[in-house]
C-alpha cells in the first residue's frame, strides 16, 4: 500500500481510481462513484483497504461538491470534470460509516499507526456530507 498523508487522495488507490474516473466516458462517473461507495455499503464481511480507500476518495469528491467541502487533491484528484454528485450524500456517509467499522482493513491499518489525524479527516468528510439544516428566511415586513 503506496501511502504518504492521512488525507482521502493520498494513496496510490484513491490516485489510480481518480485517474480511472478521468478515462471514463463523462456519462458513466457518477455510475462509478455510485457503484464504488454501494459496494463498501454491501460489504458485510472483511473490508480489503483497497475497497475502503476508494470509497474515501469517491466520498471525497461527493463532499468537494457541497457547502463546506474541499476541493479534490489538485495532483491525485480528477482532472476532468464531474457530473453533480450531491445527491450520493448518504450513499457516501454510509460508505464512510462502513470504512470505520469493524471489520475493515483501512480501519486497522491506521489503528497500528497514529489514526488520529485520518480518522479527523473522516469526520470532517462526515460532518460536510451530513444534511445540512434549513436556513432561516428572514420576512421583511
Amino acid at each position: 500500500m503506496g501511502t504518504w498523508d492521512v488525507g482521502p487522495f493520498d494513496n496510490d488507490t484513491a490516485a489510480d481510481f481518480c485517474g480511472d474516473l478521468d478515462e471514463a466516458a463523462v456519462g458513466e462517473r457518477e455510475g462509478i462513484v455510485r457503484s464504488t461507495l454501494t459496494r463498501v455499503i454491501d460489504t458485510t464481511g472483511y473490508l480489503e483497504a483497497p475497497e475502503s480507500e476508494e470509497a474515501v476518495a469517491a466520498a471525497a469528491l461527493v463532499a468537494a461538491q457541497c457547502p463546506g467541502g474541499e476541493p479534490a487533491d489538485p495532483v491525485y484528484g480528477t482532472d476532468e470534470p464531474l457530473p453533480d454528485l450531491t445527491g450520493l450524500c448518504d450513499l457516501a456517509l454510509q460508505a464512510l460509516d462502513r470504512v470505520m467499522t469493524e471489520p475493515s482493513e483501512l480501519m486497522d491499518l491506521w489503528a497500528e499507526s497514529d489514526g488520529g489525524p485520518w480518522r479527523a479527516n473522516i469526520r470532517r468528510l462526515q460532518n460536510v456530507l451530513l444534511p445540512q439544516p434549513p436556513t432561516e428566511q428572514l420576512s421583511l415586513i
